[in-house]
């Protein structure tokens, strides 16, 4: 086995035992990016020479016998997340000369428990989109292929996919990701990939680009539901620095994927066999179903009524947080400046004209018109008081039952370009994945089966606020039953 076809946990297993160093799989790595890369766009920026120091760093600390959770471990980092000293843009031109003096919380996480940052993983501008067809810095190619079209380019999901495209092409071990309305579950979907959306609070927002601050989740994406469990135990934890950070315990998310499904009620929502969803993914769902009752699961028909309004009131609130927290970037005090402004108000305009791309131009401006006087109270208070009944549908079914099971996304990975004359339709592919942002509540996406085109479908899991155990047990399960071993066709090796 090449050391890019390693798992997490048996690269540390590896590790540990001296079959190889660090250096070694980080070399292996690099040269896979080097390789892949110019094709997939899977990153914006590789920081090689980091990477490799921090390599050496960890040989050092497990010939010392000091090795963590993560130590030696390769990982891309989402390029929203702050990294001290390496450029951070947010896939936007903006902020393409930006280079932080912090690190935000989560990566400082990862660093303190060993890993080695390979480099900064492409995404769509400021996580607005479901395509990574947005960044400035180009698309992101999926690479998993169509059997019956190989010439077809996919595109990986977003806003994370290039995260997404890394990991499935073996040019990372794990990636972070950030999801809005199902950034990081619709891409691992795509991408034949795990996924975890966190609890809102359980991983600290700190240092992250900000798109819409009440739904924005931090989360990894990894191979496996126990690479997950392992990235997520070391993103986790309590951040004074963060007014909605949870001041919890971080329980052992690993020890919970063999915890099993044995007595567990999973409820099957109704309300998700949404219009035009296909037969495959049905199928896969009624599979899925039936993975978890031979497993020892109860599984019982749950009704989540509000479940049709969430896709109208996510558009409302994600927009209106995303004007707000955009207006910061006015070209006085970092990023790009564009030049030749006559005024103070001229160069404001000439700097979010030159700077934003068009998908972040319309999220703007919607979210500005209903957070408008006159308007408020008819989109965003009127949005705010539906997103409570959506979480009321949630904490009743939670009362009955210990977690869901939906499909991922309402398709497989579409073609790039398909979609993007048709915002609507782009917007459709986070259906099943805004409620869960809404409510606050995690969910794990687990790549279950392939449609006819040879392309992977993913199955969802929901549950309580605060118990990813229970959905990474449940996830754990799936990925057993499904014996999912499928590879995408451009991948290192």
């Amino acid at each position: 086995m090449m050391l890019t076809d390693l798992t997490i946990a048996a690269a540390r297993a590896g590790l540990d035992r001296r079959d190889f160093t660090a250096r070694a799989l980080t070399e292996a790595h690099l040269a896979a990016i080097e390789a892949l890369n110019p094709r997939l766009n899977a990153f914006i920026t590789v920081t090689a020479e980091q990477a490799l120091a921090q390599a050496d760093a960890a040989d050092a600390a497990l010939r010392r016998g000091d090795g963590r959770a993560l130590t030696g471990v390769p990982l891309a980092i989402k390029d929203l997340f702050c990294t001290a000293g390496v450029r951070t843009t947010a896939g936007s031109n903006i902020l393409a000369p930006f280079v932080p003096p912090y690190e935000s919380t989560v990566s400082a996480n990862l660093l303190r428990d060993g890993a080695v940052f390979l480099g900064k993983a492409n995404l769509d501008e400021f996580a607005m989109g479901s395509s990574n067809m947005t960044s400035a810095f180009g698309p992101v190619q999926n690479p998993w292929q169509r059997a019956q079209d190989a010439e077809a380019v996919l595109v990986p999901g977003g806003s994370s996919g290039g995260s997404a495209a890394a990991v499935a092409a073996r040019l990372a071990m794990g990636a972070t990701g950030t999801d809005t309305g199902g950034s990081i579950r619709q891409p691992a979907s795509f991408c034949g990939i795990a996924g975890i959306k966190p609890t809102y609070g359980r991983c600290s927002r700190w240092g992250v680009v900000a798109f819409a601050s009440s739904l924005d989740h931090p989360g990894p994406f990894a191979r496996t539901v126990e690479d997950c469990a392992i990235l997520l135990g070391a993103m986790a934890g309590h951040d004074p620095k963060d007014s909605t950070s949870a001041d919890l315990q971080v329980p052992d998310f690993r020890a919970a994927c063999a915890r099993g499904v044995k007595g567990l009620r999973i409820g099957v929502p109704r309300e998700y066999r949404a219009d035009g969803m296909s037969a495959e993914i049905e199928a896969l769902w009624q599979q899925g179903i039936a993975w978890l009752r031979d497993a020892g699961a109860e599984v019982v028909d749950v009704s989540l009524p509000h479940t049709k309004y969430g896709l109208a009131t996510y558009y409302i609130v994600a927009p209106a947080e995303a004007s707000s927290n955009l207006a910061r970037y006015d070209g006085v005090r970092f990023g790009l400046r564009a030049s030749g402004g006559e005024d103070l108000r001229d160069l404001y305009e000439r700097t979010r004209a030159e700077g934003f791309g068009a998908e972040v131009r319309r999220r703007v401006l919607i979210g500005t018109y209903v957070l408008s006087a006159g308007y408020y109270d008819a989109y965003y208070l009127r949005a705010q008081k539906v997103r409570a009944l959506i979480l009321r549908d949630f904490t009743e079914a939670f009362a009955e039952v210990d977690a869901l099971l939906t499909p991922t996304t309402p398709s497989a990975a579409f073609a790039q370009g398909e979609r993007m004359d048709d915002p609507v339709t782009m917007y459709l592919n986070d259906v099943f994945t805004v409620p869960a942002n809404l409510a606050g509540v995690p969910a794990i996406s687990v790549p279950a089966g392939l449609d006819g085109n040879g392309l992977p479908l993913g199955l969802q899991v929901i549950g309580r606020a605060f118990d990813e155990e229970t959905v990474i047990a449940a996830g754990a399960a799936i990925e057993r039953a499904a014996g999912f071993a499928a590879v995408p066709a451009i991948r290192a090796g």
